[in-house]
């Protein structure tokens, strides 16, 4: 008796669940006249650069869409982690995501490029590139690839390093604990300043900085002063060895529910948002540099061209790699 009431119980949940999975697959084809509602992944706080842009995208859509569609926000990772969430929008299992593409190079290896040093002159240049014809083709690859629509790109950042001493030239990395994240060119390019670079997760850079594990990590001042980063390190450099890039996407699956008038609302939206993000994230590092000073760092500009003269190495290594006209390209790209 026991068995057959497990069984038939099972039986029931399977059911409720093709329900709940069928109601939601008529919301999002917009036929059934229930609003639609795009889950959103963000890796931040709702009150960070991210969490913004998120719900400028929300108050842009309903506009638009006279309400028929909305977004529910997920903020600190809470749908997995970056690769992760990327992976389930590829299934068509998460919905749409504002976050950095850093994790896009293991399906599209040409996205590596971006992490190279020095590979943009300023933030003119590196928009230059992302809305020219080279960010539409590294799109159009992913959304290939990883069944993942770019709407918009937009940004953490150039990263400027937290130490503890201050560095003005590449002598002062030397020998240096950088954490970095796993990430082949990011430890090629601090070997090459002549640093000992350390990846290291995440969550665990507050407790390695503050134990002396590692001596300095790599980040937008924005995220600095957000992980209070400040609290254990005095010094920060504005390097800029690296742009890291990010986006706002969709799963090509929940685009392709979508009636046209809906998609051509998303896109829209996603423009609009993307534009913002840019703004938000840039007041957020202007308000990050203020806090900063005021709570007793130190930034320092150091002199770029002792590090830029460090990393010809890892240009020989990796532009066979990426392609060799690529990075040509992007160099040469006017701003």
């Amino acid at each position: 008796m026991k068995k057959l009431i497990m069984v038939m119980m099972s039986a029931l949940l399977m059911v409720i669940l093709a329900a709940c999975g069928s109601d939601k697959k008529e919301g999002a084809t917009g036929e059934s006249g229930k609003q639609v509602v795009l889950d959103l992944s963000i890796p931040e706080p709702e009150d960070a650069k991210f969490g913004l842009t998120a719900k400028k995208f929300k108050e842009e859509i309903e506009k638009l869409t006279d309400n028929q569609v909305t977004v529910k926000i997920h903020a600190n990772n809470s749908l997995g982690g970056e690769r992760e969430v990327f992976e389930l929008m590829g299934m068509g299992s998460a919905d749409m995501a504002i976050q950095s593409v850093g994790p896009v190079g293991n399906w599209v290896p040409e996205f590596n490029v971006l992490d190279l040093p020095f590979i943009f002159d300023n933030r003119e240049h590196a928009y230059s590139v992302l809305d020219g014809e080279i960010g539409e083709g590294l799109s159009s690859k992913f959304e290939t690839e990883g069944n993942v629509k770019t709407l918009g790109w937009l940004e953490n950042g150039f990263v400027a390093t937290t130490s503890n001493n201050a560095i003005n030239s590449v002598e002062d990395v030397k020998k240096m604990k950088i954490r970095v994240q796993e990430n082949e060119i990011q430890i090629d390019t601090w070997k090459a300043f002549g640093a000992e670079p350390t990846p290291m997760a995440w969550t665990e850079v507050f407790t390695g900085l503050q134990q002396g594990v590692i001596d300095g990590h790599s980040n937008s001042l924005a995220t600095i002063q957000s992980s209070k980063i400040f609290e254990v390190q005095d010094y920060v450099a504005e390097l800029g060895d690296r742009f890291s890039a990010a986006t706002i996407s969709i799963s090509t699956k929940t685009f392709n529910s979508l009636t046209p008038e809906q998609q051509e609302a998303v896109v829209e939206a996603g423009k609009v948002a993307a534009e913002f993000g840019r703004q938000a994230n840039q007041d957020k590092i202007n308000e990050a540099r203020e806090f900063l000073l005021e709570n007793g760092n130190q930034i320092t500009e150091p002199d770029k061209e002792s590090f830029k003269a460090t990393v010809t190495s890892v240009y020989e290594k990796w532009a066979p790699k990426l392609g060799e006209e690529l990075i040509e390209k992007i160099q040469n790209t006017s701003y």
